[in-house]
């Protein structure tokens, strides 16, 4: 094995960018592999482009027999573009993306007249195994019927030679059993909720979309390195390993030159996005070494998911073209910074406008007060849900670890919009005198531009932070599909917005109230509600802590803990009330990830176990017999002087035979517990068992692991090392 490893640092050093050159420029081939509007111009009846743009609008159901045609349309652009196999392309509850190919082609029953056929029935609608997927006891395993249905609002698109068609995966009996289904509908309710706030402000806004831009941390490693490390290629992140001498701490990498063969794999992979329709910016050097980032413009929710879930695939096969390994993982390497998502999420109209920047009016500012205010409160009252979103056994690792937000939910605002919201918060309650209102909106709401300009500090320790025209959630793990957070957080401020506009309309309407006095008197009993969440200094400190836990803040470190939130009656009642998950569907997501989070911890002990037992100790004990070999041969020829002079190899074998005896030991309580955990039938129960008293073995063994790797000769150690993995370019 030692052999292997050095076979791949060779071939991994000796290794040149591949080369590659871009077809056009960015702007002329982008979206050129996308069903989009201009495509669909092209290729599509007027009605049936009408009824595509009308679903995509208004929500609207495209009649069958104009999806034929579409059907139709689509089908002739594939061809044209060398296509064979076309997809339903969907989101189970695996976290990742699932597609069946069927072929276009067809043939009659006696295998003459073959014909590529593609009807409104293949596009609408297709019927995967419902059973092998996680449903959290919704399908039997002998109850195998599920169904995908197309989401007209995310384009088709072209990957390779199959047309992809983004849908939604539902069960037979009509539960949804995808990520997109509830995304979809928490976008319909902020939708809603917030064109209602809207009039208050302007009759003219007949739409609300809720806008996504995220940002992808990942890391790159040669392939030949990462198929030497079992832990890597099965789990995503090395269960063992020394930290390197070198690590981040020089700050040389962040933002730094980017490394060639790095540079060549991200022209390539925002070729590919180009062509996709992704639209990639920005793409840097992360903290660690060989860390990296990318990011887009911002895009309408449902969309910018899709693109991010697709990123994530296409990342990893462009990355086999440039021989690299693509680490989603939230915390890959011990020693150094782990991985995240950032979703930077605002509120756009029709007519527009960001409801979350500034203006220049106080009219203006006064709505993006109400946005901005009400969004606040549904952080302060649904913080447990948020937790609960972005819980994983990969983000456990992250969060709270002194380089993302810790575990605890908190918003930052920045100082000068703290003291307008102190002002806002003595709003004289009841009616407002002229005088004052006038003050109110020159000094205080118009004056928010200029607030804004000068307040450009921001708070990296902030889970959920405002940075002048949007706020973002920074918690969200690198390998996450962001719909899980953009559901939630969607739904909780749909939730809030809906109350808030009952709340003014009963001032209104019952105290007699103009609209601008009961919309401050409304926002000023939120401020006053909402104080516990608000939070601007370093959330890593363990006055923190202490302080959060006084305001009645959760504090959840681990997944077990968070995703209880999952079914709490706040949750189920919520998600009921807003049409967004019922009931049934609630409890199998919380049941399918507590299976999901202890099968993860599981393996990750089932891997680490051979590592330990097949790897490391014979390694060491091969070692072992080495010095035992010098040591015999000092005494053949100094005699009693042997103790003296091997006195250093003599400790050696000692501390190797200790941490051999640590590995073994530990191994087989971990074991042991790990058969305990698995008799356990209550998922909960399980889920803490493993968390509880499986995963505390993992850093007891890694320590007697790590310590051999520094004991044992490089020669003969057998797993590749950090330095290597992430110091070769």
């Amino acid at each position: 094995m030692a052999t292997l490893r050095f076979q791949a640092l060779n071939e991994a050093s000796s290794r040149k960018p591949v080369q590659f050159a871009e077809t056009n420029r960015k702007s002329l081939i982008f979206g050129s592999n996308v069903f989009n509007e201009k495509a669909m111009k092209q290729y599509l009846t007027s009605d049936a482009l009408k009824a595509v743009q009308s679903a995509v609008l208004n929500g609207t159901k495209i009649d069958r027999k104009l999806a034929d045609y579409i059907a139709m349309g689509m089908k002739e652009w594939a061809l044209a573009k060398g296509v064979t196999h076309y997809t339903h392309w969907f989101q189970p509850l695996t976290g990742s993306t699932a597609e069946k190919h069927d072929a276009f082609f067809e043939t009659s029953y006696d295998g003459s007249d073959p014909v590529e056929k593609f009807g409104g029935g293949q596009l609408v609608q297709q019927e995967p195994d419902a059973s092998s997927f996680p449903n959290g006891g919704i399908r039997n395993t002998f109850e195998a019927r599920g169904y995908t249905a197309w989401d007209p609002t995310s384009p088709a698109f072209i990957y390779g030679t199959t047309l992809c068609i983004p849908t939604v995966f539902i069960s037979y009996t009509g539960e949804a059993l995808d990520n997109k289904i509830p995304l979809l509908r928490a976008l319909s309710a902020i939708d809603e909720a917030a064109t209602d706030i809207c009039k208050f402000f302007d009759k003219n806004v007949k739409k609300v979309t809720a806008t996504l831009g995220w940002e992808q941390e990942y890391f790159l490693v040669d392939s030949a390195l990462a198929s030497t490390r079992p832990d890597l290629m099965m789990t995503g992140r090395t269960l063992l390993g020394h930290t390197s001498a070198k690590g981040q701490q020089l700050d040389d990498h962040y933002f730094g030159s980017i490394p060639s063969r790095a540079l060549t794999y991200m022209r390539d992979l925002e070729q590919e996005c180009m062509l996709l329709g992704i639209p990639v910016k920005t793409r840097h050097n992360e903290v660690a070494p060989n860390q990296f980032e990318l990011a887009p413009i911002f895009e309408e929710t449902n969309l910018a998911v899709d693109h991010n879930c697709l990123l994530m695939d296409v990342m990893q096969k462009v990355a086999e073209r440039h021989d690299f390994k693509v680490l989603l993982h939230e915390k890959p390497f011990k020693g150094v910074n782990g991985s995240g998502k950032h979703n930077n999420w605002s509120l756009a109209t029709d007519t527009g406008v960001n409801l979350l920047s500034p203006s220049k009016t106080p009219m203006s500012n006064l709505q993006f007060l109400a946005f901005f205010i009400n969004t606040i409160k549904a952080v302060n009252d649904y913080e447990t849900l948020l937790r609960a979103a972005i819980a994983t056994a990969s983000n456990d690792h992250r969060l709270g670890a002194n380089e993302a937000p810790p575990a605890i939910i908190s918003v930052f605002i920045g100082e000068q919009l703290t003291k307008v919201l102190a002002e806002l918060e003595v709003v004289t309650d009841g009616k407002l005198s002229p005088e004052e209102k006038t003050d109110l909106k020159l000094n205080v709401v118009g004056k928010i531009p200029e607030v804004i300009l000068d307040n450009t500090d921001r708070n990296r320790t902030s889970p959920f932070a405002f940075t002048g025209n949007k706020f973002e959630f920074r918690a969200v793990g690198s390998s996450a599909n962001c719909s899980n957070a953009m559901t939630t957080l969607n739904t909780i401020v749909a939730k809030q917005l809906k109350d808030f506009k009952a709340e003014v309309d009963a001032l209104i309407d019952t105290k007699a109230m103009k609209k601008d006095d009961a919309i401050f008197n409304v926002l000023r009993e939120y401020i006053k509600v909402s104080k516990n969440i608000l939070f601007e200094g370093d959330g890593y400190s363990e006055a923190w802590e202490k302080e959060a836990a006084k305001r009645g803040l959760s504090n959840f470190k681990t997944t077990p803990e968070a995703l209880k939130a999952r079914v709490s009656k706040q949750a189920l009642d919520l998600f009921s009330e807003m049409g967004i998950l019922n009931h049934v569907e609630m409890e199998a997501r919380y049941e399918i990830e507590l299976e999901e989070y202890t099968k993860k911890i599981q393996i990750e002990g089932r891997i680490l176990g051979d590592l330990s037992i097949n790897h490391v100790i014979p390694t060491a004990i091969r070692y072992q017999n080495t010095l035992i070999e010098n040591v015999k041969g000092l005494k053949d020829i100094f005699g009693d002087e042997f103790k003296t002079l091997a006195k250093e190899q003599i400790s050696i074998i000692r501390e190797i035979s200790g941490h051999i005896e640590g590995i073994n030991s530990k191994v087989v309580a971990m074991t042991d517990e790990r058969k305990k955990a698995n008799n356990l039938t209550d998922a909960q129960a399980m889920a803490e068992a493993y968390c509880n008293k499986v995963k505390p073995f993992f850093e007891e063994i890694r320590n007697h692991c790590d310590k051999l790797e520094l004991l044992i000769d490089d020669e003969t150690w057998t797993l590749t090392k950090y330095r290597e993995l992430l110091f070769t370019k």
